[in-house]
């Protein structure tokens, strides 16, 4: 697999900020005259929005066994790079994807705790040759993401989905995770602090993105 320039994934645990950092990045591209698609994972395309709310909502995906939701994600995966980012590549836009295959990787790996080895293969087996020009790490202390999704829960007088849900030691293994791919991926993915404030996370998201892009 080798990178793709202007395909950007951002990656980190729940409630790190990703969704408010893809927009503002998209804007501040935007504003330089460039074509940006965002999407998302699971979902981005009608059948991959069908699968995550099936990991996520829907009764019948709780329980599933770790297997099931690795094969589900990888699904949607197929699907995305297939229909939607590698056209968009081609027509000339710029791609950000809220989470790609590092979410495999840390979530099924390192939180689930699947063979490394299965996830290196299914992972390449799904995206091909098509793997993001840089990965921001959003990095956020678990305690401060559970603080963080509780509040965000409550105003919206929400539940937890599958994920969130999960205990707090599943997301320490989780940000273990991202740390273990940034180190072993250095010149593709880089960690960002995500404890400050959202001016200062998409301060240092631009600093990542003007180097590796030379904007």
């Amino acid at each position: 697999m080798s990178p793709l320039p202007h395909f950007i994934s951002l990656e980190g645990g729940e409630a790190a900020g990703k969704s408010t950092q893809i927009k503002l990045l998209e804007e501040r591209l935007t504003k330089l005259g460039h074509r940006v698609l965002i999407t998302r994972e699971p979902g981005g395309t009608p059948l991959g929005e069908s699968i995550r709310h099936l990991l996520k909502h829907a009764p019948e995906g709780r329980g599933m066994c770790s297997y099931s939701e690795l094969l589900l994600f990888l699904a949607s995966r197929a699907e995305l790079v297939r229909k939607v980012i590698v056209p968009a590549l081609d027509q000339g836009a710029w791609v950000l994807s809220d989470r790609f295959l590092d979410s495999t990787t840390v979530y099924q790996g390192a939180g689930r705790e699947l063979p490394t080895e299965i996830l290196e293969r299914v992972n390449a087996f799904t995206v091909g040759p098509h793997l993001p020009g840089l990965t921001l790490v959003l990095d956020l202390d678990p305690e401060e993401a559970r603080r963080r999704l509780a509040a965000r829960t409550l105003s919206a007088e929400g539940k937890y989905d599958r994920m969130e849900a999960e205990p707090t030691d599943f997301f320490e293994r989780v940000r273990q995770g991202y740390h273990d791919v940034a180190r072993a991926h250095p010149h593709r993915v880089k960690i960002v602090p995500a404890g400050g404030t959202i001016d200062e996370t998409a301060v240092a998201i631009w600093k990542e993105v003007s180097h590796a892009f030379s904007l």
